[in-house]
């Protein structure tokens, strides 16, 4: 098989034409961002984009799917957090993620409360959850683990997203997750080619099978500034064909392609 054709694509939108669009450009799931709560405190509104999903756009984005997965963010674990999810899953919701634990007990209590009826993701983007991820791993009913490299940087007061990809630290995180049999992947891709990136997407795209990953979310600049000017499923099939082909490469050009990355961040960061 084919590990593009086979990598797993997420897409947060409240757009039913986006939503639409992903459909038919084979984005293999698209649905809300509905995590709110804490993201205006460490998060800077100005630098990073905060959602503003709400749930009712649920059923105009479900209603534009036939091939996609219904699929969600959901709040951190919470008082209400029982409500929340038996109400996305009664809306068709067929994968749910978690964000922003930091215990064993919140990513348990999340995989109960879901209880078999969803795909479970945890998104683990604190360094707390990174450093208990040997245990994490270990729960039952784990689909996947999401690398969610944005917060996780803020929590760990870096520089940027990018000094968890280069420093080894993620390497490490991938290797538990994958002597555990769990899926995973990190971050989100932009499109090839688009120059208004800081960093070349080509050296982004060579880390995925250098880690083993499997999956990604689709970043906001891969569709933006309008969707409709692109042929978004020309840009998804690309998107693919170029992560299959440097999980052709093999180990040797995707280690200089980490290498060349390493210089390309380092500049940028000047």
């Amino acid at each position: 098989m084919s590990y593009g054709s086979d990598f797993v694509l997420t897409l947060f939108t409240n757009d039913p034409d986006l939503a639409r669009a992903g459909n038919a450009a084979g984005i293999n799931r698209i649905g809300l961002d509905l995590e709110r709560m804490g993201k205006e405190h460490r998060q800077d509104a100005k630098k990073a984009w905060i959602s503003d999903h709400q749930m009712h756009e649920l059923e105009a984005i479900r209603d534009q799917l036939t091939e996609s997965a219904l699929f969600t963010r959901i709040n951190p674990i919470h008082a209400g957090s029982r409500d929340e999810i038996n109400y996305l899953i009664d809306q068709g919701v067929t994968v749910l993620m978690l964000p922003m634990f930091r215990t064993l007990k919140e990513a348990a209590t999340f995989i109960e409360l879901v209880d078999g009826r969803a795909f479970v993701s945890l998104l683990v983007e604190t360094a707390a959850a990174a450093i208990r991820l040997r245990e994490v791993v270990k729960l039952p009913g784990i689909g996947e683990i999401h690398f969610g490299l944005n917060d996780m940087y803020l929590d760990m007061k870096l520089s940027n997203h990018f000094e968890v990809l280069t420093s080894g630290f993620l390497d490490r995180l991938t290797d538990i997750a994958s002597e555990a049999g769990v899926p995973y992947g990190f971050a989100g891709i932009g499109r090839l080619n688009d120059s208004r990136l800081p960093i070349p997407s080509d050296l982004i795209y060579a880390q995925y099978p250098r880690l083993g990953a499997t999956r990604a979310l689709v970043a906001r600049v891969f569709y933006t500034p309008d969707f409709r000017a692109l042929n978004l499923t020309h840009e998804v099939n690309t998107a693919r064909a170029k992560l299959d082909q440097w999980h052709q490469a093999g180990a040797d050009q995707q280690t200089a392609a980490l290498t060349l990355l390493r210089t390309k961040v380092t500049e940028w960061a000047v």
